[in-house]
């Protein structure tokens, strides 16, 4: 499924040059797990967004499904970040004054998935994730911040994407919540 080799990433700011990844090589097949770890400022965001075709290496390639990501034009990779991976960030990048349901169902507008279809695969997803049906109107800005990661990780399952790319998946949550399957 992703094969990376001699993946580099060097950020620029002025004069000023950071790289934040080495010569990064690895391969993950069909159905693996597979963790990253790491310390603070260590590439593990900036691999993640590389691997969710959010940003380009700087040399290096990277091959997904055997399509080699740099010669994909823009729509390519938006089809492909709709269709085949689930993000949950760091910063969960839940739209604040907007209800849990419509947060969870904004992968499958893009998706073009509707009415009764749509809202089966939300609730479905909300309820993996803890959720009944009295949460399902609040704002996100009214949750509290585990909540708001459950939220987040359903939103990146609602599509049952092939690749689930998560920073930081569980910092937020509860120790049973943690070791719950999703």
């Amino acid at each position: 499924m992703i094969e990376i080799k001699d993946v580099t990433k060097i950020y620029k700011t002025g004069d000023v040059e950071f790289q934040a990844l080495y010569g990064v090589s690895f391969t993950i097949r069909d159905g693996e797990f597979v963790a990253i770890m790491g310390p603070s400022g260590s590439g593990k965001s900036t691999l993640m967004h590389i691997l969710g075709c959010l940003d380009t290496p700087t040399s290096g390639t990277y091959f997904l499904d055997g399509k080699n990501v740099a010669s994909l034009d823009d729509d390519a990779l938006a089809d492909i970040r709709k269709e085949k991976i689930g993000f949950v960030f760091q910063q969960f990048n839940l739209l604040p004054r907007t209800t849990v349901l419509r947060n969870v169902s904004l992968p499958l507008v893009y998706a073009s998935v509707r009415g009764d279809e749509r809202n089966k695969k939300v609730e479905k997803a909300l309820f993996s994730a803890g959720f009944d049906r009295s949460h399902f109107l609040h704002h996100s800005n009214q949750l509290s911040g585990g909540q708001i990661q459950r939220v987040a990780i359903a939103r990146a399952l609602v599509n049952n994407p092939s690749l689930i790319l998560a920073d930081e998946p569980t910092g937020n949550l509860d120790t049973k919540t943690r070791t719950a399957r999703l």
